[in-house]
């Protein structure tokens, strides 16, 4: 109980929440490289998916060889940029080994979701005299929405709580608060920050959560 209380009356300082190593920084930061990852990747990730769940070809040897990264730490990834000739490249390192990170999830479901459209209704709209983008906008993308916003979901989740490793060389976000509480052996401030990591993970995930039913509402009503 102690620690619970001590992490509270650790977020409750407003000393603790300005200055280059307040909070209010850290939370930048911590934004900063994670929407940047999850944009990247899902620029790289969701396109591919989708045109390969479309087609039907080469999607199942894709998403294999995406998942493959998901064995590769990513500390041991960004270890390896630190020692070259990345490691004055600012946030460049992190976002990287980040995107690496987050192209699995959205490249899976993307393909999966554009795989599970049911054929019927893609048989229909070709019968209907739809060219194969047409069947693409109108039929399949709206079917496959709810499993891609499940991977967009995943992905940003995962990159907000895998963010804190930047801490780990040298970098910013809320991972600093983490390593810092550990080199003060300040338990409070380390549980207040891994608090403030799964604080931001939840928000993130309503966020998404509520544009993936507004996206619905639409689908749904047009």
């Amino acid at each position: 109980m102690e620690i619970v209380t001590g992490a509270w009356a650790w977020l409750t300082t407003g000393a603790h929440w300005t200055g280059e190593e307040g909070i209010g920084q850290r939370l930048a930061e911590h934004v900063y490289v994670s929407g940047a990852a999850l944009l990247i990747a899902s620029a790289l990730a969701l396109p591919l998916g989708l045109w390969l769940g479309h087609l039907g070809r080469g999607g199942a040897l894709a998403v294999n060889v995406s998942n493959v990264g998901r064995a590769v730490p990513v500390f041991a990834v960004l270890a390896l940029f630190m020692v070259s000739p990345l490691r004055n490249a600012g946030y460049v390192p992190t976002v990287v080994a980040l995107v690496l990170f987050a192209i699995p999830p959205l490249l899976t479901n993307a393909y999966v979701g554009m795989r599970e459209v049911d054929r019927a209704a893609v048989r229909a709209a070709r019968g209907m005299g739809m060219t194969g983008g047409q069947v693409f906008r109108h039929v399949e993308l709206p079917l496959a929405g709810p499993v891609v916003m499940t991977g967009v979901r995943s992905a940003a989740v995962q990159v907000v709580a895998t963010a804190t490793v930047a801490a780990m060389v040298g970098q910013g976000g809320l991972g600093r608060i983490i390593t810092a509480g550990f080199a003060l052996y300040d338990t409070a401030q380390v549980v207040a920050g891994a608090v403030l990591v799964a604080l931001l993970a939840l928000l993130v995930e309503t966020v998404l959560v509520g544009v993936d039913r507004l996206l619905t509402t639409r689908r749904t009503s047009g």
